[in-house]
């Protein structure tokens, strides 16, 4: 009996270890648990359904739990239905008998479905701020997904759910950019969504994004991660879409980069992007921008489009703070440059830090005949701000060789207009190879320029060109000019020495001035103007003419004489006079050309060969506009006197008449008949009864010339050389 009892006890717990064996590995499958599995999970949501094929039951006998698992079933809430891989879920042995929720967790395996029906499933046991920020953004696509819920005992969903997948060909769009072909693998719970792997089109440009990371955090939303982008290649058109700002939208023409940038931002209750910052690794292979120094005077190769190429950059955006630090090569002129250069942006204001190596290009400042050497490199430093729209350079530095120009705390108005500068440095050697060294210093509202020396050459030329009507606003303020210095050449064979004076400026104009100096000889030279009550009266004297004359390039072998210039200028016109004594001309082609047209052969050869001496030239003349009135232009020597009248549009029309007597053997003839020949000539050589009329009239490069060689003179040329014999 005994035995009999041991045997069937054996046998009984060997058939209950091989049956929870069997359970436990094997299992069974029923449909008995079907409607209890429908009916647990109608009690989380009454909108839920299943439509369940055979379960497998499998017991798990250390949980004390029952583990069930159907394959092939569809879920199905409001009306749509989700194609389940597979379904599982866990009851609780002890729940069960105790007649509590027997539920303790539910994993569900889903087939390719819609994105958007995934996300609304999990809103059914969750409000998670990331599923409604999933929902807000993204569209379409299809996501195969796990997702996993736990439950307490009285059959509450617990926060710790996990949801995790794949998602492909799906859409975005977030702050107006649109995000096509979207795929990545994620991983969700109640604290943070995690992505990676994402590879997406954004205006049909291939990205790749390693890892974003989206946590919740107070009211907010944090978004951050990783973003790289190889060789991408933007076009003028493409660029409007990557970049919200007016002036790279209009100027920007091509873009080809790679870059690695992590990001970093916050996204509000309202879905707007707030606290953006970006720290980012770029390399431009190439950027193509408009050069709005196209017609820079300083660059004279300078190209429609600046090019910048192999561009080392790093960008850290903060808010409304950028930062960038670069360098490459940049391509303003026919060969390359190298420049560096920090930039910061907040909000309107730029502070920059620009350092660029000019090398094979040319450089000129052409007022004060500076050129760089083509061979040399030379270094270009800028430092400056600018701040509502104000823009301030602290430190411009050019550097060649020996040769430095610097120039310190220049401000500029709004309107690009020279606020004030501190000091401005000039040590260099020119083309004309004359050495330059000038110094301008401010002190308050006054300037101080001094130096050693200063070829003025280029500048005076200039100056000489420029229209009188062609007022430049440059100066922002008033201010007084102090001068002292000790050398000015003037050109290469003419140099005044001791340089003084001041000027005044007002309104931009010279109201003051009052420049002395001398000649090398002690031959004076002084420049004023004075302003009183609207009229502003110029004057010059120079003791030599030729560094003067020489300026105009059609008058040639120019040599000896004094200057004597005077101007009355009032509102918008001006009248003028100009005299020059004791001189001597030796190539003039208008005055040639009418002398070998009157048959006055000799005299011709005398003004291209030895030249003419004058006695005196006076010229007296009105401007109002382009247009310049000769009331007369008069001028007496041994060989020859003229007398001139006429009128000039400034680059149109010159429009000239005339008189000229030569001292010929009958002029002279008649001037020797006693009593007669001193009133019709005078005693002074060179004035006579017969001269040559003549005119010239056309554009100033296609002149005419006619001649009338024998005229008696007009009696306007008898009293005009009767009252220079009676001065």
């Amino acid at each position: 009996m005994k035995k009999l009892i041991y045997r069937i006890v054996i046998s009984s717990v060997l058939i209950t270890i091989l049956t929870i064996i069997y359970l436990s590995t094997i299992g069974v499958k029923t449909e008995k648990f079907n409607d209890q599995i429908i009916s647990k999970v109608k009690e989380i949501n009454s909108n839920f359904d299943l439509k369940l094929n055979q379960v497998s039951v499998k017991l798990n006998p250390i949980a004390l739990t029952i583990d069930l698992k159907t394959l092939g079933t569809n879920f199905s809430f409001k009306n749509k239905i989700i194609q389940l891989e597979n379904l599982k879920t866990q009851i609780s042995l002890k729940s069960i008998f105790n007649d509590e929720f027997a539920l303790n967790e539910i994993s569900i395996s889903t087939k390719s479905i819609p994105i958007k029906n995934l996300i609304i499933l999990a809103q059914e046991f969750t409000d998670s701020e990331q599923l409604l920020f999933a929902n807000q953004i993204l569209d379409n696509g299809y996501i195969v997904a796990d997702l996993k819920f736990e439950f307490d005992e009285i059959g509450n969903l617990k926060d710790n759910f996990i949801i995790k997948g794949l998602v492909n060909n799906a859409h975005l769009s977030v702050s107006n950019k649109k995000i096509s072909k979207l795929n990545f693998i994620f991983q969700a719970n109640n604290k943070e969504l995690n992505l990676e792997d994402l590879t997406f089109l954004l205006n049909n440009k291939n990205l790749v994004i390693p890892k974003i990371k989206v946590e919740k955090q107070n009211n907010n939303v944090l978004v951050e991660g990783n973003i790289q982008s190889k060789d991408l290649n933007l076009q003028k058109d493409e660029l409007k879409k990557f970049i919200d700002n007016k002036f790279l939208n209009t100027n920007l023409n091509n873009l080809i980069f790679s870059s690695n940038s992590d990001f970093k931002f916050y996204i509000d209750q309202k879905f707007k992007i707030k606290n953006v910052n970006i720290k980012s690794l770029i390399n431009v292979r190439k950027l193509d921008i408009n050069n709005s120094l196209s017609k820079n005077i300083f660059l004279p190769n300078t190209k429609d489009n600046i090019i910048f190429e192999n561009q080392k950059i790093n960008l850290d955006y903060n808010n409304n703070t950028i930062k960038i630090f670069g360098s490459g090569e940049v391509f303003i002129q026919n060969n390359a440059d190298f420049v560096k250069y920090k930039i910061t942006n907040i909000k309107d204001d730029y502070f920059y830090d620009l350092n660029l190596d000019i090398k094979k290009n040319p450089l000129v400042i052409d007022f004060i005949n500076f050129e760089k050497n083509i061979e040399n490199n030379l270094n270009l430093q800028i430092r400056g701000e600018l701040i509502k729209n104000r823009l301030k350079f602290d430190r411009i530095i050019l550097s060649e060789n020996m040769n430095v120009i610097s120039i310190n705390n220049l401000k500029l108005s709004d309107k690009y207009e020279i606020e004030e500068v501190n000091n401005i440095r000039f040590n260099f050697q020119d083309k004309s190879n004359y050495k330059n060294e000038l110094e301008l210093k401010k002190n308050n509202n006054e300037y101080l320029i001094t130096g050693k020396s200063f070829n003025a050459d280029q500048l005076l030329t200039n100056l000489l060109k420029s229209s009188r009507n062609d007022k430049k606003e440059i100066f922002h303020k008033d201010f007084k000019l102090k001068i002292n210095i000790k050398k000015i050449f003037l050109d290469q064979n003419n140099e005044i020495n001791n340089l003084k004076g001041e000027v005044i400026f007002n309104n931009n104009a010279i109201t003051n001035l009052n420049l002395v100096s001398n000649f090398s000889n002690n031959q004076k030279i002084t420049f004023t103007i004075r302003e009183n009550n609207g009229e502003k009266i110029t004057t010059l004297f120079s003791g030599k003419a030729k560094p003067l004359v020489d300026r105009y390039k059609f008058i040639k072998g120019f040599s000896e004489g004094k200057l004597d210039f005077y101007s009355s200028k009032k509102d918008s016109a001006s009248k003028s006079t100009l005299k020059i004594y004791d001189f001597k001309l030796k190539e003039l082609p208008a005055l040639t050309k009418i002398l070998t047209l009157a048959s006055l052969q000799g005299i011709a050869d005398l003004l291209s060969g030895e030249g003419i001496r004058f006695n005196e030239f006076e010229m007296s003349f009105s401007n109002k506009g382009n247009l310049m009135t000769i009331d007369e232009i008069y001028a007496i020597g041994p060989a020859i006197s003229i007398l001139m009248e006429g009128y000039v549009e400034k680059e149109s029309l010159i429009s000239l008449r005339g008189t000229l007597v030569p001292a010929t053997t009958i002029n002279k003839a008649i001037g020797s008949i006693p009593l007669i020949g001193n009133i019709l000539v005078g005693k002074k050589v060179g004035e006579g009864v017969f001269g040559v009329s003549f005119k010239v009239k056309g554009p100033p490069k296609n002149l005419e010339t006619s001649v009338n060689p024998i005229k008696t003179l007009t009696p306007r040329f008898i009293t005009r050389t009767l009252e220079k014999i009676k001065n």
